[in-house]
């Protein structure tokens, strides 16, 4: 099937906002490439499940598709176009499933030595539609709060290292109730700029009390999924012809429910967007399911990409050590052993990456960034007040080094 032999009926079984979505712009869509149509079905089969800020930029590239003329849209899809498809993956129903096909197609342009050609076509389409639709800026200049070290009771060695050089260094940080601090903070910003998933506090334990208006996700409450998807790996692992690549296509095939995730009540509905989102992290993260660095880490990249909050605070905890894959993969460990130093060492870097993905969202030049070593006067302030590669021996609580930075 070609894109132009798409029909209404085909998208039948998409979520109804979806539905309405790709029906809207069923036209636009039969006049592209096929390599290229299943790739943006993939994005919008999902579209009731997404965050605001994807919702917008699948509706602005949409809008943008539509309005090109015939002599730009062959421009901005000839290396597409140049791309030799299998009579299979003619065959294939891509509409129904875009994920699958897009699976096979990437199988079939190593094989046929076009990943290149595809690759080049994807960023030449992404730097057409960026300077098309260029992003727009934060309503308010974007906070970043990295927390690491948690049950570290010394450390010598120095910190920050990578972040240095981008802003300033306090060694006199005030420690007291220096976390309810930065919740408090970030509780104010919510309540000042309310916005559909524009506040987060992601914790790598159990989440500290915090203000309701705060999107929260935390290793601790998906306990219950983690050890059920660990289950079903073994499970599904253990099966004769059960490679990665039917594992990887088995999670990504699964749902909220699947693992026990819907906690609708009876007065209050299911958030399915952040449900959704939860249970990506664990399907598609590495190490997610077992470590709490990685769990932490991965969540903060996938928010900043997906929702572009407003605020993260990124509470860091101690994860357990590292043992053979086996027994990691076999359950979730009531009692663990922690390996304390060695998670800092990993939330140390992960600041760093927290940093440069926030970096990457509108509105850098003006966002800021704190790192701190939980229980101690360590912490170092990235922000457009703050001198670059500097350190400072003032006293001073974390609230007034945020008033300084933002």
């Amino acid at each position: 099937m070609l894109p132009r032999d798409l029909k209404p009926e085909q998208f039948a079984g998409y979520p109804p906002e979806a539905r309405k979505l790709v029906t809207n712009y069923l036209g636009t869509l039969q006049q592209l490439p096929l390599c290229f149509v299943p790739s943006l079905l993939r994005e919008l089969i999902d579209y009731d499940f997404k965050f605001p800020a994807e919702r917008q930029a699948r509706e602005k590239e949409l809008a943008n598709l539509s309005s090109l003329s015939a002599g730009q849209r062959n421009e901005w899809f000839l290396g597409f176009a140049q791309i030799r498809l299998s009579p299979q993956l003619e065959e294939f129903d891509w509409a129904k499933a875009p994920a699958q096909f897009v699976e096979q197609l990437s199988a079939q342009l190593w094989s046929t030595h076009q990943l290149d050609a595809f690759r080049k076509a994807s960023n030449d389409y992404a730097d057409r539609l960026s300077s098309a639709v260029p992003p727009e800026p934060p309503p308010v200049p974007r906070l970043g709060i990295t927390v690491i070290g948690q049950g570290v009771a010394s450390y010598d060695e120095p910190l920050f290292r990578k972040l240095r050089p981008h802003g300033a260094y306090f060694s006199r940080v005030k420690p007291e109730d220096g976390l309810g601090r930065l919740l408090d903070v970030i509780a104010a910003r919510a309540k000042s700029h309310p916005a559909p998933y524009g506040h987060w506090y992601i914790d790598g334990g159990a989440p500290a009390d915090h203000a309701p208006a705060l999107t929260c996700v935390s290793y601790q409450a998906l306990e219950p999924a983690r050890a059920a998807l660990l289950r079903r790996m073994q499970t599904e692992i253990e099966r004769p012809g059960m490679g990665p690549e039917a594992l990887r296509t088995l999670l990504a095939q699964m749902r909220p429910a699947d693992l026990g995730m819907d906690r609708a009540s009876d007065d209050k509905p299911s958030d399915q967007v952040l449900e959704r989102f939860e249970i990506s992290l664990l399907t598609e993260g590495s190490g997610t399911q077992i470590f709490s660095t990685s769990f932490a880490q991965w969540a903060a990249r996938e928010a900043l990409r997906r929702a572009q909050p407003l605020t993260l605070l990124v509470r860091f905890a101690p994860r357990q050590r590292q043992k053979p894959m086996n027994e990691l993969l076999s359950a979730v460990t009531p009692s663990p052993e922690f390996d304390f130093v060695g998670s800092l060492v990993d939330s140390d870097l992960g600041a760093f990456y927290n940093w440069l993905n926030q970096q990457r969202l509108p509105g850098a030049e003006q966002s800021s960034f704190l790192v701190w070593f939980e229980g101690h006067s360590q912490a170092l302030a990235i922000g457009p007040s703050m001198a670059r590669g500097t350190e400072s021996t003032s006293a001073a609580d974390l609230g007034q080094l945020l008033d300084w930075t933002v």
